[in-house]
């Protein structure tokens, strides 16, 4: 067994994030000079959607590409880049177009042998470091104009719709790293002897670990919903953002949980449940933040507060008089918080 992160990360790059909108939207000509050697593993994809300054907030990229007779010539940069120092190609999301933020953007395919594509530098991480990871320059790239991946303008659209996949892929890749920190747990406190017995002979020791084998039980399940929903062609937005926000956190309490256990051993470096601590941690940044989760599903849910005050819902039914050094705000929407949260309905 490979008992590490880094190389399910790998694969799921590969088959949920970098190539689900090149296979549902992609040209026939495209699917058969990067698709197929992708399936094949001949070739090796790479995602280019974060940028520094621009990590969830996706509405906010600054990599462009004009038009130059049939090409694209595309200038910017991508930052953590999962499978960048080693890709043969990368879906690029870039602005083609002036506009609304969420209708200027497609999603390009760029050989990472075209001139002007460099490797920055590779990124050193607390954890996932069996899976490089990238920092990428793009000046001057020459591509085709076929080489765009569906319509033009489309590519935030088709973008949210792989973060479904890849949500889900990370939620369910959490519920595999959750389960295999209980199972290494379970072995080590049967075997580690303290005080005249196992550790596993303290009964809150066990009690503990059923109450994160619940919560990992629970996780798989709404994961399952979510890929149910994806396989009957339904959109599992709302799923995936609920699936990914509580593996972040499942995730972080088992390993967590079980790491105490292992005591000074579970600190050490080159510790199996150090490695889980550290690669999970992940699953509540990459993809879409946490906090962002909860920001598109309050959005579903009707209780964002811009949203409300759109409909013309109070914020607070019974307003209370305003403090001395405030003035009194009237009107349907009040909360002097409700500007600072980010617009981007997905990332």
């Amino acid at each position: 067994m490979i008992d590490c992160g880094g190389v399910p990360m790998a694969i799921g790059v590969q088959t949920d994030m970098a190539t689900p909108a090149l296979a549902l939207h992609g040209s026939r000509e495209l699917r058969d000079e990067f698709l197929a050697p992708a399936i094949a593993g001949d070739f090796v994809a790479c995602l280019g959607v974060s940028e520094v300054g621009s990590g969830s907030d996706v509405a906010s990229v600054k990599t462009r590409a004009r038009k130059d007779g049939a090409d694209y010539i595309v200038n910017g940069g991508k930052m953590w880049t999962t499978g960048g120092t080693q890709a043969d190609f990368c879906c690029v999301l870039a602005n083609t177009s002036e506009g609304a933020p969420h209708r200027n953007k497609s999603l390009i395919i760029a050989p990472m042998s075209t001139p002007g594509v460099t490797v920055a530098r590779k990124l050193k991480k607390l954890g996932m470091r069996a899976s490089d990871t990238a920092q990428l320059h793009f000046d001057d790239v020459r591509v085709p104009q076929r080489y765009r991946n569906g319509e033009e303008g489309m590519g935030f659209i088709y973008q949210n719709k792989q973060f479904q996949l890849e949500r889900l892929w990370g939620a369910l890749n959490s519920v595999g790293m959750a389960q295999r920190a209980i199972d290494i747990t379970i072995d080590y406190t049967h075997e580690r002897r303290a005080f005249g017995r196992t550790i596993l002979d303290n009964q809150s020791v066990g009690y503990r670990l059923a109450e994160l084998q619940t919560a990992i039980g629970a996780l798989q399940a709404l994961c399952w919903q979510g890929v149910e929903e994806v396989v009957a062609g339904q959109d599992a937005i709302r799923t995936a953002a609920m699936a990914k926000l509580k593996a972040g956190r499942v995730i972080r309490e088992v390993a967590d949980g079980c790491l105490q256990f292992w005591g000074g051993m579970g600190y050490m470096d080159d510790s199996r449940i150090a490695r889980i601590f550290r690669d999970g941690r992940l699953t509540s940044i990459g993809g879409g933040t946490g906090d962002v989760m909860l920001h598109i599903l309050s959005k579903s849910m009707g209780t964002f507060p811009r949203d409300r005050c759109r409909a013309g819902t109070r914020i607070d039914p019974t307003p209370t008089a305003p403090p001395p050094h405030e003035p009194h705000r009237t009107g349907p929407c009040h909360d002097r918080h409700a500007h600072s949260i980010p617009q981007n309905p997905d990332r």
